[in-house]
């Protein structure tokens, strides 16, 4: 049997990181959205790869982010998934470790890539934050029994990855290798609030209004190449004046997720635009 056609039918695969704006909630409502069929995948904006491993792409996949640590750590899984294992048995989850690991640097991709993922499940709400140095500063999560991993999905990972091409890159680069039919996913970091509440002060740091222009020029070519695509945007009025006449857009309802105090979670809704319906 193709070694593809056994990823298609393994156990669920879940992201091996946690991740501010991840897409996990969207997994359980992609079938409405997703084409028949198509050709090869690409997700431009990677991020815990909620959507890639939930689809499990039959075909090739193309997968980037602008984040080199993430990207590293993507790379390494792929390649190298039990060295970052024996790395991350021996991490201690504890504050004094923490920040022993968060000053540390290292030329070992592999051990940055076992740091990064131990940083990332032990850190306050999984955020991924770095100063002007471009060193991360996120602060001890203080949960002790927080899962940093799991044997079997994270072969899971490593087993789906093997069918991707993962790239550090710009996403307008997804167009230098989109042909006609393909699937293009589309999860940018949210320079707007949901439900028309303004800019958001951090996100518009990393990817500015300027960026969300870029991108709509970017998914206009799509459309022209004869590719689909699905995108998601925050509840805004300026993301519907962006995308007027490109696609058709829904609105879906989900829970915010981004406190860790359950009784202040609300209900918000977040745009998904695509021309595969």
């Amino acid at each position: 049997m193709d070694d593809r056609l056994l990823i298609q039918l393994e156990t669920r695969v879940k992201p091996f990181v946690k991740w501010a704006g991840g897409k996990t909630w969207l997994s359980s409502k992609l079938n409405g959205f997703l084409p028949v069929s198509f050709n090869n995948y690409h997700e431009p904006f990677l991020g815990s790869g909620a959507v890639f491993f939930s689809i499990k792409p039959p075909n090739r996949s193309f997968l980037s982010d602008i984040n080199p640590d993430l990207i590293n750590t993507y790379k390494r899984i792929k390649r190298s998934r039990s060295l970052i294992e024996k790395h991350l048995e021996g991490f201690e989850n504890n504050e004094d470790n923490y920040y022993r690991l968060r000053k540390e640097k290292s030329d070992d991709k592999v051990f940055n890539a076992a740091r990064f993922i131990f940083l990332n499940k032990t850190c306050y709400n999984g955020i991924y934050r770095v100063n002007q140095d471009g060193e991360f500063n996120v602060p001890y999560g203080h949960n002790k029994n927080a899962p940093i991993f799991e044997t079997t999905n994270l072969r899971s990972v490593s087993k789906a990855l093997q069918f991707a091409r993962i790239y550090c890159q710009d996403f307008s680069k997804v167009l230098d290798r989109l042909e006609h039919n393909d699937l293009v996913f589309l999860d940018p970091p949210y320079t707007v609030a949901h439900n028309n509440n303004g800019f958001i002060a951090y996100n518009q740091n990393i990817f500015t209004w300027a960026d969300q222009e870029r991108l709509a020029v970017v998914v206009t070519k799509i459309q022209d190449k004869g590719a689909k695509f699905i995108l998601t945007n925050a509840v805004h009025e300026s993301v519907r004046n962006l995308y007027k006449g490109v696609g058709k857009r829904f609105e879906i309802f989900r829970h915010s997720t981004i406190t860790s105090k359950i009784e202040k979670r609300r209900l918000i809704s977040e745009y998904v635009i695509t021309n595969c319906v």
